[in-house]
C-alpha cells in the first residue's frame, strides 16, 4: 500500500520521477509463531530532476500517516526506512 500512496503523492505533487521502486529485507524469527521482527524498507527514486525534500515528505506521509500495513508492522517489528536517490 505504501507504493500506491507514494505513486499518488508523486502525481499530486507534480514531481518528476523516471522510476520508483521499493526493496524490502526482513528477518523472520525462528520460533513459532514465526513473525518478522526486523524490517528494512528502501524507497528508490530515479531521475534527472528529483526534488529530494518533497520525495522524502511523500515517503514520510505514507509511512507515518497513510499506510495501514506500515502501522501494522510497527506494532511488532523494528522498522528501518531508507530513501535513496539515483540521479541520472
Amino acid at each position: 500500500c505504501s507504493g500506491l500512496d507514494i505513486a499518488g503523492l508523486i502525481k499530486k505533487m507534480k514531481l518528476e520521477v523516471d522510476n520508483f521502486h521499493i526493496e524490502t529485507i526482513a528477518n523472520l524469527t525462528d520460533e513459532h509463531p514465526k513473525y518478522y521482527d526486523k524490517v528494512l524498507v528502501e524507497y528508490h527514486f530515479h531521475g534527472d530532476h528529483l526534488d529530494e525534500k518533497k520525495l522524502k515528505k511523500a515517503v514520510d506521509l505514507s509511512v507515518k500517516k497513510y499506510c495501514g500495513v506500515m502501522e501494522m508492522f510497527r506494532q511488532f517489528s523494528e522498522m528501518e526506512i531508507k530513501t535513496i536517490f539515483h540521479h541520472i
